[in-house]
């Protein structure tokens, strides 16, 4: 049984279709990428399987299992149980992550407090050792001081303190680097790693990278229009792209080379104004009369043109 199970799931948002069939597996000590374009659904994955879907959105089909357990029926104070607990998140802006009236170190010692009941010095000594842990220097006194007094670096460090601090098992990281620059977002891509590998964290990292999904991620999951249009382990699906947006993903890579940057042609669809057949059709080199029907996702790729028999 995968320690995190997401079958089937349907979301709407005031009445607007946002997820449409989203399937996702996650084991423990597996990382999961979750890629594609804004707008295609991956964050509203990663929310809805926190539980914090904004207002007017609601689950209407399918399932969210954490070992084994669906989640989708929980209670608010239910989710309040798991949520930091067993189940975290690493949004991708610090800043407005964590509280600009509390220090960090007792933003991070909350936690504790909040789910383990550890007494408030206690609390504050582990939060101290989580700092150190993640890379802050100087530990004791960052964590006296408030998140402006810090670097965007080391705020995103406090914000993985936050969420590793109680030994989660899933983390979802919804593009834990996108502000950071191309140094610190290697170091922070590094120090997840290595707290997934102490921890046996199942993580799924959210991204509209597709470089970074493959240089840290055992399997990728593709988005586009609010459903998987391509799954597999990570090193086949970007070394032998079946669908033809994840080619077209990895073609708008710059690489030592390469000569010009190649974009995709077209904008994403409005998810409340989808054509008919498959979404991708508009903006798709390889379409045919097929296409004016939704394909379904087989042999790893939701494609007529690779799956045409």
């Amino acid at each position: 049984m995968p320690l995190l199970e997401v079958e089937n799931l349907h979301v709407e948002i005031n009445g607007t279709p946002i997820l449409r069939g989203v399937n996702l597996t996650v084991d423990s000590q597996e990382t999961l990428g979750i890629v594609g374009e804004s707008g295609c659904g991956k964050s509203m994955t990663g929310l809805a399987i926190m539980g914090m879907l904004p207002p007017g959105g609601k689950i209407t089909q399918g399932s969210i299992k954490l070992a084994g357990h669906d989640l989708t029926h929980y209670t608010p104070a239910q989710w309040r149980t798991i949520r930091g607990q067993e189940i975290s998140l690493v949004m991708q802006d610090p800043f407005t992550s964590l509280n600009p009236l509390m220090r960090v170190g007792d933003q991070i010692a909350e936690v504790l407090q909040l789910h383990k009941k550890t007494p408030k010095k206690e609390a504050r000594r582990q939060a101290v050792e989580m700092l150190r842990t993640v890379g802050v220097p100087s530990p004791e006194d960052s964590a006296r001081k408030y998140p402006h007094q810090m670097s965007g670096g080391q705020r995103q460090r406090v914000v993985i303190a936050i969420a590793f601090i109680s030994k989660p098992k899933v983390l979802i990281a919804d593009e834990p680097t996108t502000a950071l620059d191309v140094t610190l977002q290697a170091q922070i891509l590094r120090l997840l790693n290595q707290l997934q590998a102490e921890e046996g964290t199942a993580v799924a990292l959210i991204s509209h990278d597709i470089g970074v999904i493959g240089s840290v991620a055992d399997r990728v999951s593709v988005f586009y229009a609010g459903r998987v249009v391509e799954s597999g382990p990570v090193t086949q699906v970007l070394r032998t792209a079946r669908h033809p947006y994840t080619h077209a993903l990895l073609e708008s890579i710059p690489t030592p080379g390469k000569d010009r940057l190649l974009t995709i042609g077209g904008q994403p669809p409005l998810l409340s104004d989808l054509p008919a057949g498959c979404p991708f059709a508009p903006r798709c080199p390889q379409k045919f009369d097929k296409c004016n029907v939704e394909p379904p996702l087989e042999n790893g790729a939701a494609c007529w043109a690779v799956n045409n028999s």
